[in-house]
């Protein structure tokens, strides 16, 4: 194996859902994201989507075994204030989430219609924080 380089480019998550309607209510209407694509290998299959916003990409499928509902991302980034005001500015009824201060930095967690979690993180700009992925000093 010598000479040959692994590059890891990209890790896209992937969330079960049960309701295309509510999917899209939820990623695209309140969180803002764009339906990139579409596929189904029959008109009447289950739905597997991508959705985004800017560098934060999810794979979204109807497919039983594609992924178990209930599961948590954890995304790092800058504005969550931004975000969480942007939000509170949409009409979504069925969520209304605040704001977490810790230790590793300011948070929002938001939960889709099928109990997947998004949990974006802001880290704190205090010396010697750290972010869940780094090691211990």
């Amino acid at each position: 194996m010598s000479g040959m380089t692994i590059d890891f480019r990209r890790t896209v998550p992937v969330f079960r859902i049960f309701d295309v309607a509510k999917a899209h209510e939820f990623y695209v209407d309140y969180l803002g994201c764009t339906v990139d694509w579409e596929h189904r290998f029959a008109p009447d299959m289950p739905l597997y989507t991508q959705v985004s916003r800017g560098d934060l990409v999810l794979h979204l499928s109807e497919h039983h075994g594609d992924a178990t509902p209930g599961s948590t991302i954890y995304t790092e980034l800058s504005g969550v204030r931004a975000l969480h005001a942007e939000l509170a500015g949409r009409n979504y009824p069925y969520l209304r989430p605040g704001l977490e201060q810790d230790e590793i930095g300011t948070s929002l967690t938001l939960t889709d219609p099928f109990g997947n979690r998004l949990r974006f993180n802001e880290p704190g700009a205090e010396a010697g924080c750290r972010t869940p992925a780094s090691p211990p000093a």
